[in-house]
């Protein structure tokens, strides 16, 4: 398991970063090339790698990274939606080695996967 990652210098404020959120268990801020006029990426503050590594003690920040990302979209008033996203491995694309969900949204999203 990674010891450190770029997240884990946002999580303790070593680096800057738009932080909108953060608690014992999660922190969410706004990501430095959004593909969307909102896009947040929210991760827990415990480093785990992917989502292939969790286990039954992530429960407790794993749901709250899913009830952060609600009040976030409230409060960027995303009320005719959004995107939630984890990627997984080299071939979920997955690019920083600590879990993250992104939050899509401030726009029409399309498709998830060419049909």
């Amino acid at each position: 398991m990674p010891e450190e990652t770029i997240f884990s210098k946002i999580i303790r404020k070593e680096i800057p970063a738009d932080i909108v959120y953060q608690d014992d268990l999660v922190t969410a801020f706004r990501d430095i090339n959004p593909l969307t006029p909102t896009h947040i990426l929210i991760i827990p503050n415990k480093i785990i790698p992917t989502a292939a590594d969790v286990n039954e003690e992530d429960e407790a920040a794993l749901g709250r990274m899913f009830t952060v990302a609600r009040k976030i979209a409230e409060q960027e008033g995303l009320d005719k939606g959004y995107r939630l996203l984890v990627n997984c491995k080299e071939h979920g694309r997955q690019e920083v080695y600590h879990l993250h969900m992104h939050l899509f949204g401030g726009k029409q999203l399309g498709n998830m996967l060419p049909k």
